[in-house]
């Protein structure tokens, strides 16, 4: 993945435009790799996966004639350091667990401001300045599109900006022109990425879902035996048979209107919509073969009133 990640910064023109120095280069992507925890999802592999999304669509999309280059910079290097140091649990948790991150970030996408600062840290280490060639001005610009980049990978700040995003675009009134809308625009394209993983092949799409429920459901155990507190249905072990349902309420509510709105902009972004509606219908096989399950099969409730009725 290192190799194929160097691969992306040269295709994208990133090494020969910042004159950015090769081994500087080797050495920062290795560091980041590093930074990245031994989580079930939320580690290197994933940060990858973000990154290759985000170049795939910066090439074949048109995205790359489109946004300049300090801002492609930013969003590549933003999509492999969007996660960094992740310890596999949410925000939410750090707020109800009073972590030191909670403490030290406030209860305000917390996670995010700590993986832009991790990032920072890298940058800052002796060796893996990767934007050292850079103007003052250019450097200034990055780093401020690179903190925009990461934090809007928070869902909650996605929910607060998607709705002006999605008038724009139903309106007709996007304009690549205008500031504010490249801003709203490329958060929305780092949430795509983040979230690209229902855009796969289903079998992809199906084991990413189950890596991701396997960390939620690590989550949900210390919520139950640290925080004494019931675990909703997605982080809650004892309700992983609701899988099918609850991917299908994640895809309508959060990935759904997001690529139909992206392939508005760019209709060269459908097949990624038309994977989402594939693997929705997946989705919908399993949830309703086990709504006929849960049909056929008595209830534990059901089963005691039998049992007192044969007495």
């Amino acid at each position: 993945m290192i190799t194929a990640a160097l691969r992306m910064f040269m295709e994208l023109g990133m090494v020969q435009k910042f004159k950015i120095d090769y081994e500087t280069l080797c050495r920062w992507l290795l560091t980041v790799r590093k930074n990245y925890r031994m989580v079930l999802y939320h580690n290197w592999r994933h940060a990858f996966n973000v990154c290759q999304l985000m170049f795939a669509m910066l090439t074949t999309a048109g995205f790359q004639e489109i946004l300049t280059e300090v801002e492609i910079l930013a969003v590549t290097v933003g999509c492999l350091c969007h996660d960094l140091d992740h310890r596999g649990t949410n925000n939410a948790f750090q707020a109800k667990s009073g972590s030191a991150l909670a403490q030290l970030y406030g209860t305000s996408a917390t996670l995010e401001h700590h993986h832009f600062n991790h990032a920072v840290m890298i940058l800052q280490s002796e060796g893996h300045n990767i934007f050292a060639n850079l103007s003052s001005k250019e450097y200034s610009d990055l780093m401020q599109l690179l903190k925009q980049s990461i934090l809007a990978t928070d869902l909650t700040l996605y929910f607060e900006r998607r709705t002006e995003f999605f008038e724009l675009v139903s309106k007709g009134e996007y304009d690549w022109n205008i500031k504010n809308h490249r801003d709203i625009f490329r958060s929305m394209l780092m949430t795509a990425c983040d979230l690209g993983a229902v855009t796969k092949p289903w079998e992809i799409s199906r084991q990413v879902a189950e890596l991701v429920t396997s960390e939620f459901f690590e989550q949900g155990d210390r919520e139950r035996s640290e925080l004494k507190l019931t675990p909703s249905a997605i982080f809650d072990r004892n309700r992983k048979d609701e899988l099918p349902g609850l991917q299908l309420e994640w895809i309508d509510s959060i990935c759904m209107p997001l690529y139909q709105a992206l392939v508005k902009v760019n209709g060269k972004l459908k097949p990624m919509l038309e994977s989402v509606a594939v693997n929705r219908s997946k989705w919908e096989e399993l949830h309703q073969k086990r709504l006929l399950v849960s049909a056929a099969s008595p209830s534990p409730a059901s089963l005691q009133v039998m049992g007192e009725d044969r007495n």
